[in-house]
């Protein structure tokens, strides 16, 4: 299978349950590697409540129940020997608001090498290198490389979004996740991250949840419209938007409901 028709994720007869509520029925589906893939659907539909199966991260909730499969790198994830930590660390995720640790913005970005790499290993060239390299993939070396002391939470709201994409980079992953990671922006900071994406293509898989309907069509090459906890169509972007195969994705991206 080629680098640009396998799979990152493959979910199958995927459930969850917060409580006595369904959030989510039957979801199969494959996202595929390298591309931008979008969730889109009205609020409370489940795509977050998707995007969040990804890394495991609902399980904080001792109320949540989940059956099925998710097969991330030929893992099913729910397998009892599978590594929360090491999970997290190959399925990066991006927050609504940016959250930069109230630290410099060079500890920011080493701070999950130092938590994963014994420190015997660790040398002050392999930060300095990773520090470079990650503010570099996110466009944010040039204008910070003078100010790497700086708080990170004193930078600009763009500024700190890139940083948290740039503080999972050194970690190696295969997927970042995004939960509308342009919510807090201006049309600026939006243009800035949706560029950042299309710069992170093709080496990293990226899931993204937006409200955005023009976000969507303009940044993502596959998109997943969800209801009501079902997933009624996952199609390319262009398709999905101009010749919807279901009736109800149609009223949806003509803003019938949502």
């Amino acid at each position: 299978m080629s680098e640009t028709t396998r799979s990152s994720i493959t979910t199958r007869n995927l459930n969850l349950w917060y409580g006595s509520f369904q959030a989510l029925k039957s979801i199969n589906t494959d996202i595929k590697h390298g591309q931008i893939t979008s969730l889109i659907g009205p609020s409370g539909c489940g795509k977050t409540t998707l995007l969040r199966c990804f890394n495991r991260i609902n399980e904080r909730f001792t109320y949540v129940r989940t059956e099925g499969e998710i097969v991330i790198l030929d893992k099913n994830i729910y397998d009892p020997d599978v590594s929360l930590i090491e999970l997290r660390k190959n399925v990066g995720m991006v927050f609504q608001r940016p959250n930069p640790l109230p630290i410099s913005v060079y500890e920011n970005v080493v701070f999950g090498i130092r938590v994963h790499t014994p420190r015997r290993e660790l040398t002050k060239s392999m930060l300095d290198e990773a520090v470079e390299k990650s503010l570099t993939e996110v466009g944010l070396w040039d204008d910070l490389k003078d100010h790497l002391k700086k708080r990170a939470t004193l930078l600009q709201l763009e500024q700190q979004q890139k940083l948290c994409i740039a503080r999972l980079l050194p970690l190696k992953p295969d997927i970042i996740l995004m939960d509308e990671p342009c919510s807090a922006l201006d049309v600026e900071g939006t243009h800035a991250i949706e560029e950042l994406m299309f710069g992170l293509r093709g080496k990293y898989t990226i899931v993204i949840v937006t409200h955005n309907m023009a976000q969507a069509r303009r940044a993502s090459d596959d998109c997943i419209f969800m209801l009501m906890g079902e997933l009624i169509e996952h199609a390319k972007t262009a398709d999905l938007f101009l010749t919807p195969q279901h009736p109800k994705t149609e009223e949806y991206i003509e803003g019938r409901y949502g």
